[in-house]
């Protein structure tokens, strides 16, 4: 089942990569969009059951699901962890004021993130910082996408960046680390294929968005988050260790 999905997830993606880019998803098509996400949450999912085994892997899925959903409800409301923000109705349905993609979105990054900070370090310790650093540097491009270009959520308050609060990357590391830490000192096996899968996955995401974000005319963000992404992969394949070796 897992295999049917990342390959599904593989097509949906280089289709993706040539209508998104270039705006040429029709409106009565916009809902691909959240359910490509969706789908992308779902293989996360697949790599952690392949990780952490089938009973740790569900329950930390289930975990950042509630969590992520929760946090980023009572963000909306309060305007704490994020900014003050809110949804809009282009990315798909919502469990109160929070679209549900929003909750498989956090899977995908959670799901990067571990891959290549478990491949770049060997020490649990560091592990949630590394976890934590590597998400804020997807965040550093999906959120400029999401907001100056496709409009999936409005930001009522400024910031230096792409009028992004600076507390919304500050609530994103947090976040993400406490994600990290919770399952940072799990028992792993090595899964070499799911862990070339994920990592090419978080490649994939990089690049889709990078290319968004220059046809919708941003340019920094891309180019930061292009060097911050390669360095991070430079050192994932230098540095990788067997999930075999239980740390």
């Amino acid at each position: 089942m897992g295999d049917k999905i990342f390959y599904f997830f593989c097509g949906w993606f280089i289709i993706g990569f040539i209508l998104v880019p270039l705006d040429l998803v029709p409106p009565w098509l916009e809902w691909a969009n959240s359910v490509f996400l969706i789908v992308a949450g779902v293989v996360a999912v697949f790599y952690f059951l392949h990780t952490y085994g089938t009973k740790i892997g569900y329950l930390y899925s289930i975990f950042v699901f509630i969590v992520s959903i929760a946090v980023e409800q009572y963000g909306v409301q309060s305007g704490l962890f994020f900014g003050s923000y809110e949804y809009t109705s282009r990315f798909g349905i919502k469990i109160f004021d929070t679209p549900v993609t929003i909750g498989f979105a956090w899977l995908l990054v959670m799901g990067c993130a571990d891959v290549l900070a478990r491949g770049i370090t060997s020490s649990r310790l560091f592990l949630p910082v590394l976890g934590a650093s590597v998400a804020v540097t997807m965040d550093l491009i999906l959120d400029p996408v999401a907001f100056k270009v496709k409009e999936y959520w409005i930001w009522t308050e400024g910031g230096y960046y792409y009028d992004i609060p600076t507390q919304n990357f500050i609530g994103w590391f947090i976040l993400a680390f406490l994600f990290q830490a919770s399952i940072s000192f799990a028992s792993t096996r090595f899964q070499k294929v799911w862990q070339t899968r994920m990592s090419l996955v978080f490649l994939g995401m990089i690049l889709m968005f990078s290319v968004t974000a220059i046809f919708g005319g941003l340019i920094a963000a891309p180019i930061l988050v292009l060097i911050l992404s390669t360095g991070w992969y430079v050192l994932f394949l230098k540095r990788r260790r067997l999930y075999a070796t239980d740390r």
